[in-house]
This record gives C-alpha cells, structure tokens and sequence, in this order.
C-alpha cells in the first residue's frame, strides 16, 4: 500500500509550526490508541502512522529532506518508523505522552524521593495612619509562621536517629500502576511521596521538620504609599523543606483618610472658604501643608471655585525625588442676615457697577471728540 503524505496523516498544512504538528499527533494519538479502539486493526494502524509522520516531522532536519525528496529522503519504507507495538511508541515518545495525560507510559520513570521545596509565602494587611504614609514610618511586625525545627534540623527525626529509606518505593517516593499499555505513575501510599520514613518521629515537631513561631520584623514604610501598596520582604515567609528557600512575605498596605486633604494620587486637596470682600480686594491666607502653615495669595477678583496650585507641597512619589502638588479650591461665601445698612451699602454697590450701555456709548464718543459733546441733564 502506498504511503501517504506525512501531513496529510497528521492533518497539518506543509507551513505548521511545530506547536501545530506536536498537537495534532496528540490529537491523533487520542483517538486511535489501542485501550480506545480494542480488535481494531484500522484504528492502530492510523495510530502507528502517526508515530511515523511525527518521528519525522518533528525534526526539522528530517523535514527539510522529507520536504524535498519525499519518503526516499528520510529511509521511511512503510515500516512505520520502526516501531514495531504501541509500547514502542509510548516508550520512545514517553514525554509528549506524560504532558498529555500527567503520568508515565513506559518512557521511563519521573524521578521522585525528597526534594528541596520552597516555603509558601505570607501576607499581611498592614493599617497605617494619613501621616505615617505622608511621612515614611518604621513598623514593627509580629508575623506568625512556620520555620525549620531546631531540635531534628528539618529531618523530622528525633535527636540521635535519621530518616529510613522507604522499602516500597526504594526512595523514588513513586510506584508504578499498569492498566493495559500504560503505566500510571503515583505517589508511593507508604512515605506519602516522600521517598523516606521516620521510625522515631521528633518529639518537638511530630516529625514535620517544623515548628510554628511568631517573628519580629521591623518594616520600613517609604514615605507616599497608598492604599494598595505591597511591600516585598524575601526570605521572610515559611521555611523550605528538604533545603529549600524561604519563602517572601508581602505586606498590603491600606491607609486610613486624612480630616483635613483629600487625596488625588500624590497630589492633596483641601478646600478654604473666603469673604467676597477678600475675593474682590485680592487677599493672603494661611492654609495646612505637610510641613506646617503655607501663606496662599488670593488675586484680585478671583471667582468661587478657582483651584490654586502650591507646586511640589504634596506627597513624594515613591523612589524619585519629587512630590505632588497641593491644591486649595477656594470657595467665596455669600453673607446672610445683613444688618439695614450692610444692605444699602451693597445697593448702592450694585447700582454703582450697573452703568447702562447707553452712558458707556456717550462716554466712549465724548473720548473720541475730545470733551465736546457733552451729555445733556435731564
């Protein structure tokens, strides 16, 4: 029978990536492998061609030549890549298959026994105050956590005796399992995976290799944090096991709102209630900063709602050497309960700016013509 095409079988274009061809024989190899399709001679000759187009074409040396010369370039004779059963294949393409489906299938054992793990990592919620995140604080921390015994040194065993190499998995911490061609690889049920036993567990830890203790640490809180900041101490999370690192503790920062600023990043925000005396006269005023009373200047005429800016007065911006702004949003207040004369004079105000179109048209032409004409009295 003649050969088919290497990426006709695989069902790939003759430009696929070699994700593109890697998926498609997992694809193929799902649907004909032998536990699917039992006395089924079609389904696990499909299945050993795809092993062969995919020997091949996994290569990128091999399909360049299959690409140029056909099956002559690569020695394929219909023999299906030399594979002579489907444990074969599963011994030779043991990696694709263990990605596949989590296990083993004759490609050779995961290697096991103890190893170093990292420690899990911890985190804390931190509430600091509107002046300890303006100003930088140093905090002092009690953190609660797992760290390595000091009496068996993390081995779990009591003082004078030491780990035992667990007899049913010969300390790979695996055992084997085969269901028709495959074989599943577990966690060895004796040691727990471990790859070892403890026959005298150690009497302060119960043969965990470690203890809980509450740590202090003294935190270093850089001047301008906000809610949500998270702060990164390495090594200070649980102990690894088996040698492994220490795992990191992070710290949530959240800050309490501030009475006096209102926060817009780094900038602040406060606001100041004026006379529409002082508003029109122009005037100086006296408002808060981080670092004591700011005089602000008040411009002539300045309307209510105006914001004024005090560059570089707000909080600094983390690791750089520059702050926000304060900004003052001045509001002028209207007065109430006018005494008599308060009221005339604010008439006598009003009727004085009130000057009709009519009056500036004829000032404006008596400008013009020099003084003669002149507006005639009623």
């Amino acid at each position: 029978m003649a050969q088919r095409d290497y990426y006709e079988v695989l069902g790939v274009a003759r430009d696929a990536s070699e994700d593109e061809i890697k998926r498609a024989y997992r694809k193929m190899a799902l649907q004909n492998h032998p536990d699917h399709n039992p006395d089924n001679p079609e389904a696990e000759q499909r299945f050993k061609e795809a092993a062969e187009a995919y020997e091949v074409l996994r290569d990128p040396e091999r399909r360049a030549r299959y690409d140029q010369f056909g099956h002559a370039g690569v020695g394929n004779n219909g023999d299906f890549g030399g594979f002579g059963s489907a444990e074969d294949i599963f011994a030779h393409f043991g990696d694709i298959f263990g990605d596949m489906f989590g296990f083993s299938m004759g490609g050779g054992t995961r290697r096991g026994g103890p190893r170093p793990t990292a420690g899990a990592d911890l985190r804390y919620n931190l509430n600091i105050t509107f002046a300890q995140a303006a100003r930088g604080a140093e905090i002092t921390l009690n953190i609660p956590r797992m760290v390595t015994c000091g009496e068996c040194h993390g081995s779990g065993a009591a003082p004078g005796t030491s780990r035992e190499t667990c007899r049913q998995c010969g300390g790979s911490g695996q055992v084997r399992n085969s269901q028709g061609f495959f074989q599943f690889v577990v966690p060895c049920p004796t040691c727990h995976g471990e790859g070892y036993t403890i026959s005298k567990p150690c009497p302060k830890c119960r043969g965990k290799g470690q203890v809980q203790e509450t740590r202090e640490l003294s935190v270093r809180i850089p001047a301008g944090v906000d809610t949500g900041t998270r702060l990164r101490l390495r090594n200070e999370g649980e102990a690894g096991t088996n040698g492994g690192p220490n795992g990191d503790l992070y710290v949530f920062i959240s800050v309490d709102e501030d009475k006096t600023f209102r926060r817009q990043g780094q900038d602040l925000v406060l606001t100041r209630e004026i006379s529409f005396v002082k508003a029109a006269l122009g005037h100086t005023i006296t408002v808060p900063g981080l670092d004591g009373d700011l005089e602000l200047k008040i411009a002539k005429g300045t309307q209510s709602g105006t914001v004024l800016r005090l560059p570089g007065k707000g909080l600094p911006y983390l690791n750089q050497k520059r702050n926000g702004d304060l900004l003052v949003e001045i509001l002028v207040k209207t007065p109430t309960n006018l005494s008599a004369r308060q009221e005339e004079l604010l008439r006598e105000f009003e009727s004085s700016a009130e000057e009709s179109i009519g009056d500036k048209i004829i000032k404006g032409v008596e400008n013009l013509l020099g003084g003669k004409s002149k507006k005639k009295k009623k």
